[in-house]
């Protein structure tokens, strides 16, 4: 099983390379021209360019690291980073490396925040300024000059090729706002630019979200992104999102796109999901998102499709039960001629229920007529006045 996946990945990787033109490169060591073309030196990661002087000798490690080197020791110079340290340069350079961080030792008062000894190589596409002649087909180092002891400049002659990618300058595009792992200044970054199982999504994921950002006077040639899936079934992919409604991204307002995936099946194996911005007047953006589907996942949908219908269900009854109480009552009043409690349908039922639940007529309350004779009327009193009157004497009391 484990070698069947990894062959599915690289008949992948095959495909998708074939099929799909990237602007990409193998590494971050790559510099882009005035006119937004590509110049990629993977080739020279790590060559070493040296110059021999009279004391020392000076050792550039392409896109690593500069050196003194001398009798007593080495003295760093610098170290390559990779953004915004390779650029288009101005005059005689076509481009400039900058080397930061060095050693710091006697160079604690130079330099911005104690950042140490640094370097900077300018770069020739070519021969020499000085018209020296480089025994290496790759190039050589033609001058060295120190601004100060913390600092050198350096001038490097290379053998440059133009690659044929006209890239979009100024577009990210990032699992954050301000981040750029997939695209960074229009070129794919390493990883995302084929599949890679370590760049991959879990079956957990059901959703990843890539900001996009642009350059504000370029940002309408944006265009709405579009997918497709390898393999092609198995996977539900939908695309949402401002930046899937065609929204114009740019640096203070990215726009979103949301990537929806939904395992349909059960299979260990790899799918790659290649995602293309195009842009008007450049070749498009492509950068590719893997999923594992290690078990067949259910919609929210499916889920959710039970509720909704007892919703439904209940909304339904509760509009009938009052449409069929107002009925009622407008019956009862106006046929019936009942007023107040009694003209609510069922009160009836519910009053029945309540005097057989109380014990009925014997144990309850007695009629009202009982309760008036017995307590209010008293037996009339003889009238006794007439044979007092005759039976008294006189004098009597």
């Amino acid at each position: 099983m484990f070698t069947l996946k990894w062959l599915l990945l690289f008949l992948v990787s095959v495909l998708l390379l074939l099929k799909l033109p990237l602007a990409n490169t193998a590494s971050n060591c790559y510099a882009v021209d005035k006119n937004d073309y590509i110049y990629d030196f993977t080739k020279l990661v790590g060559k070493k360019f040296e110059y021999e002087g009279k004391e020392s000798d000076l050792t550039v490690r392409f896109c690593k690291d500069v050196q003194y080197r001398s009798d007593s020791g080495y003295v760093d110079f610098g170290h390559f980073a990779p953004l915004n340290y390779f650029a288009h340069g101005t005059g005689n350079a076509d481009f400039v490396q900058e080397y930061y961080f060095g050693d710091l030792q006697h160079c604690e008062q130079y330099g911005f925040d104690k950042m140490g000894r640094s370097a900077q190589v300018n770069i020739i596409c070519g021969n020499c300024s000085n018209r020296a002649t480089c025994r290496d087909e790759s190039g050589c180092i033609c001058s060295v000059s120190y601004d100060t002891n913390c600092r050198v400049i350096v001038e490097l002659a290379l053998s440059c090729s133009q690659s044929s990618s006209h890239i979009f300058q100024g577009f990210t595009v990032g699992f954050h706002p301000r981040a750029w792992e997939l695209v960074y200044n229009g070129i794919t970054q390493w990883g995302y630019d084929k599949p890679q199982y370590g760049y991959s999504f879990g079956t957990k994921v059901t959703q990843v979200s890539p900001y996009f950002t642009a350059v504000a006077a370029l940002s309408k040639r944006v265009g709405t992104p579009f997918y497709t899936v390898f393999p092609d079934k198995g996977l539900e992919v939908e695309l949402s999102g401002s930046a899937s409604a065609g929204d114009p991204p740019t640096t203070l307002s990215p726009t979103i796109l949301n990537v929806n995936w939904q395992c349909e099946k059960a299979q260990d194996a790899l799918y790659v999901v290649n995602i293309t911005v195009p842009i008007e007047g450049y070749p498009p953006i492509n950068f590719s998102l893997g999923k594992l589907c290690e078990y067949k996942q259910t919609r929210k949908s499916d889920s959710t499709k039970g509720w909704a219908t007892f919703g439904i269900l209940c909304c339904i009854f509760i509009v009938l039960s009052t449409a069929s109480c107002c009925a009622g009552f407008l019956y009862k009043t106006r046929v019936e001629k009942q007023h107040g409690l009694y003209a609510v349908p069922g009160m009836t039922v519910l009053a029945a229920c309540l005097e057989v639940a109380s014990g009925g007529t014997n144990g309850g309350y007695s009629p009202a007529n009982d309760a008036s004779q017995s307590t209010w009327e008293r037996p009339p009193v003889p009238h006794r006045v007439s044979e007092i009157a005759t039976d008294s004497k006189y004098g009597s009391v």
